[in-house]
């Protein structure tokens, strides 16, 4: 194998999305597939590749510094593609350490082990760190992130991610690792956690449950189609200039209330209700501490000197999103069980 690339958090949405693109398309490198496996993380998203010959998976925890030196060593890692963090803001509002643990301290971890595998010869390995857009924080005055935009967090979890690029750069500074970083905005798309907004809303559209929005629904997001995302991160491994930072965008802002209703008229349509039915189950609730109005990424850094951009439109990318759910009800069903219904209803409420 030319290369052997560790991936973390390979079985969750967006890690799933990039391990299988990298599985499948260069089958001369080997992917080891490093996951906890916590409520987010599902193997069955990896079903397409899990018997593949450059394929490994190896259930283990960025927070066990042993652990990963020991994958390391074992699999001779070459290169790193860090995506495995708590994400889900809600959460990092009722237990902030869980993210400072994975995010920080799990990064750093990761970042040691590979200055350990990789020592006298850091020039030739790449740690790439993929970070999110909310590091930024919010923008209220019109404008679009951009790669020098000042970091301004404004919960803990995007506080976590923060300090995880610091974390990042540092290494690179000081130890000449090389590093690249890519904060990209909201993805959508097969697989994704029913905790976030857009499969949220098709779950509990399908099953006439209450549609949460949060205070009045006016928070703006930009939308990306996950595999699209997973192509930039290709894009941006194997042709990233070391050192820099990409944002990743889909050019394709959204009010939250607007995305509900669209998801209400589409999975009308598609289940045969009545216009209008879905809407009335649209249940305002109290707005999340610290909630930041507007996120939106500008992409012309990536596409400019790499060449990415989305591959599809956004009408087309719910469609996909929208088909993918109603036909995989026994994935809804497992991840929907369990640990994942008190949490739901601690968050929501039991209705």
């Amino acid at each position: 194998m030319s290369k052997s690339i560790l991936i973390t958090g390979g079985a969750g949405f967006i890690g799933s999305h990039v391990v299988q693109l990298f599985v499948e398309k260069y089958p001369e490198y080997q992917i080891v597939n490093l996951d906890a496996l916590t409520y987010a993380g599902n193997l069955e998203n990896l079903k397409s590749v899990e018997g593949a010959a450059n394929y490994i998976f190896e259930k283990a925890d960025i927070q066990d510094a042993d652990a990963l030196d020991s994958i390391f060593a074992k699999h001779n890692i070459t290169d790193v593609i860090h995506l495995a963090a708590e994400s889900h803001v809600d959460r990092s509002i009722s237990d902030p350490m869980a993210f400072v643990k994975t995010n920080v301290f799990g990064t750093v971890n990761l970042l040691n082990s590979a200055k350990k595998a990789w020592a006298g010869e850091l020039e030739n390995h790449l740690f790439y760190h993929v970070s999110t857009d909310e590091v930024y924080g919010s923008l209220h005055d019109g404008g679009f992130f951009l790669e020098t935009t000042p970091y301004d967090p404004q919960s803990p979890y995007s506080a976590s991610k923060a300090a995880s690029d610091h974390f990042v750069r540092a290494y690179a500074n000081t130890y000449k690792m090389k590093t690249v970083v890519s904060n990209c905005s909201n993805n959508y798309g097969p697989n994704h956690f029913p905790e976030k907004l857009i499969p949220l809303c098709i779950n509990n559209i399908k099953n006439s449950k209450p549609l949460p929005v949060y205070g009045k629904g006016e928070n703006v997001r930009d939308w990306l189609f996950v595999k699209d995302h997973a192509r930039a991160i290709d894009t941006v491994f194997h042709k990233g200039k070391a050192g820099e930072t990409y944002n990743i965008g889909g050019f394709n802002e959204w009010k939250n209330i607007d995305i509900v209703k669209l998801l209400c008229k589409k999975m009308d349509e598609k289940l045969g209700r009545e216009p209008g039915t879905s809407e009335k189950l649209i249940t305002y609730v109290t707005d999340r501490a610290g909630h930041d109005l507007r996120y939106a990424i500008d992409a012309t850094k990536i596409q400019k000197e790499l060449g990415w951009e989305p591959s599809l439109q956004f009408d087309e990318g719910i469609e996909i999103t929208i088909d993918w759910y109603l036909a995989n009800e026994e994935w809804l069903d497992h991840v929907t069980s369990g640990s994942y219904q008190e949490y739901y209803s601690e968050l929501y409420g039991k209705g």
